[in-house]
């Protein structure tokens, strides 16, 4: 997914509280959940990550020295784009809350054969 597609996603940015019995619906185990939704965090934080350095890097000159310093409008507007993106840690409740996670649940495969 692209940064644009989650800027357009309605996630509420403020701390609510939510349910345990809603989070653990889909694993069974409060703490199942919470290891499925800081992997699928990192992963989007990644994909940030080298999305935001994609974009990046056609603001790089190769004659920009220390001594040189002028402040770019484009890195400028590139940076608040991605500050006021919602947090990886809310993307992934929301698509974990819409069910849009796929997890395979080693342990419990492993006690069906």
């Amino acid at each position: 997914m692209k940064s644009a597609d989650y800027k357009k996603l309605k996630v509420n940015p403020f701390a609510i509280t939510r349910d345990i019995v809603k989070m653990d619906d889909q694993t069974d185990n409060i703490y199942k959940t919470v290891v499925v939704l800081s992997k699928r965090a990192n992963q989007i934080a990644a994909d940030l990550k080298e999305e935001f350095h994609e974009r990046s890097q056609e603001f790089v000159s190769a004659t920009d020295n220390l001594e040189e310093y002028h402040e770019n409008l484009g890195q400028i507007e590139l940076a608040k784009y991605f500050e006021q993106l919602p947090k990886p840690t809310l993307l992934a409740i929301n698509e974990y809350e819409n069910k849009e996670i796929y997890f395979n649940d080693v342990e419990n495969t492993d006690q069906n054969r």
